[in-house]
């Protein structure tokens, strides 16, 4: 691991009061997400999640023939469709385009895929201004920082932090009601829309079939970022694309529950061209950019390319222990949490990010989660195997490779286990809670103890499985 993510994860750790931010907002989305599943169908939710995965599954398989269709349809509808290899093409193609309208103002929403290629920095470097119109990556951008979860971008602050951070940079009297906060963001921002020469948004899906480009939201700001500049732009990775418009229902409705907890977001918005003949709004020109950034060499590993499942939905990052732990600003790319310990070391190589797959407990909380049931622990097991074959693991010390070593060895022998198994029982106390004082000091060591000082260890069974199981066997049980 490199120095700054370590430097960042301490930082993190010893803040108490982003932990508190961390986990009350994570424990809501989570709490929000088992209701509004609890309170359908939860096996027909089940159907929809291995629906979405064969769907996902069919299109990647032919994504050659569905981004082709997709370009067609929407190329009839008078839509420019733009190819991307990375950051710097979609940078170079806006500038141009800006500098042939006069373009000094950009507003942006759902623009994750953005934050992925530093587009702001680009814009603004070349003098356009460029306005987050979400709320929370409106506050992040602010502050300047990045977001630090895909649903919630400012998750990482309180109200307070928010009050403080609007009357320094927007002059206005110190509010600390969400919804006050909501409205000073509001009245800021309807300013640029109105002032806006072009809108920039992100796309959560791409209909084939229909030509047209989806957008889930629940401000309105994505409606105004399309509506109301002369031109639109959506930039959106080219795994975003769906065959059918039947099949939009299914995505919908997992999305809105592993999000936020909705049945469905408030504005879905479903974009098929410039504004038409006789038609009151709507921009006059439109471009969709399909970018690859790395998509393509994840798309050539079949046993990975499920990574490209993803929709986004934070639902992986609400539920994961270590996310949870150490936030979304200790991930070195602009995906957090289990998505992105395996998104980035693709995208970005193994040899840079070799660190990321170590950062799971591997419980499988995000497998359980996932509405398109991408195998996340599965991803981060191969991916390790990828740092132990490009040797970037080989900073590991002695004593955990010593440790590993003990650990086979007796695993591989199951006497051995057994034995150990007993005495792990033997130490058992009548103290419950305070059997520890009866362990050996070796849980003492530094490791072991800095391990402990994050989790509980529960007390061994007083019976091993083993002997359960003959005693259950010694009862006439098959």
């Amino acid at each position: 691991m490199s120095s700054s993510p370590l430097v960042q994860i301490r930082q993190t750790l010893a803040d108490p009061g982003l932990q508190s931010a961390i986990y009350s907002s994570t424990g809501r989305l989570v709490e929000k997400r088992r209701q509004a599943i609890s309170e359908g169908d939860p096996a027909e939710f089940e159907r929809w999640r291995e629906q979405a995965h064969q769907i996902k599954r069919h299109t990647l398989e032919n994504l050659d023939y569905y981004l082709e269709l997709l370009e067609k349809r929407l190329t009839a509808r008078g839509v420019q469709v733009v190819w991307a290899k990375d950051g710097g093409e979609v940078a170079d193609f806006i500038l141009r385009l800006a500098r042939e309208k006069n373009a000094r103002l950009i507003v942006k929403s759902k623009s994750m895929t953005t934050e992925e290629i530093n587009l702001t920095e680009r814009l603004e470097e070349a003098g356009i201004e460029a306005v987050e119109t979400d709320l929370g990556e409106y506050i992040v951008q602010l502050a300047g920082e990045r977001p630090s979860h895909i649903v919630a971008p400012a998750l990482h602050k309180t109200r307070y932090q928010i009050g403080d951070l609007f009357h320094e940079r927007l002059g206005v009297e110190r509010e600390t009601v969400p919804e006050k906060q909501t409205l000073i963001a509001r009245r800021t921002l309807r300013e640029k829309f109105l002032a806006a020469d072009i809108g920039i948004t992100g796309a959560n899906f791409l209909v084939a079939e229909a030509g047209l480009a989806v957008v889930v939201e629940n401000e309105g700001n994505a409606r105004l970022s399309s509506s109301l500049p002369r031109v639109h732009i959506v930039i959106a990775g080219i795994e975003k694309v769906i065959p059918r418009t039947a099949d939009l229902a299914i995505f919908l409705k997992l999305l809105g529950r592993s999000a936020t907890g909705q049945p469905l977001t408030v504005y879905t918005s479903l974009l098929g061209g410039p504004r038409r003949p006789g038609e009151t709004d709507g921009p006059e020109e439109v471009h969709l950019v399909l970018l690859d950034n790395g998509r393509t060499r994840v798309l050539a590993d079949r046993a990975k390319r499920q990574s490209l499942y993803c929709i986004r939905c934070g639902a992986c990052l609400n539920h994961c222990p270590v996310y949870r732990k150490i936030g979304g600003h200790s991930y070195p790319w602009v995906y957090s949490g289990p998505i992105g310990a395996i998104i980035t070391p693709q995208f970005h190589g193994i040899l840079e990010q070799g660190w990321l797959p170590y950062a799971s407990s591997l419980c499988g909380a995000c497998a359980e989660v996932c509405p398109v049931k991408i195998d996340i622990p599965q991803i981060l097991l191969d991916l390790r195997w990828e740092t132990v074959k490009a040797k970037v693991r080989e900073d590991t010390n002695r004593l955990e490779r010593w440790a590993f070593g003990v650990w086979a060895w007796v695993m591989c022998r199951p006497r051995i286990y057994e034995l150990a198994s007993l005495m792990s029982s033997a130490i058992t106390t009548s103290e419950g809670d305070g059997w520890l004082k009866s362990v050996p000091a070796l849980f003492n060591l530094g490791p072991i103890r800095n391990w402990l000082s994050q989790r509980d260890l529960p007390p061994p069974p007083a019976k091993t499985f083993r002997q359960l199981w003959r005693e259950r066997a010694g009862g006439g049980a098959r």
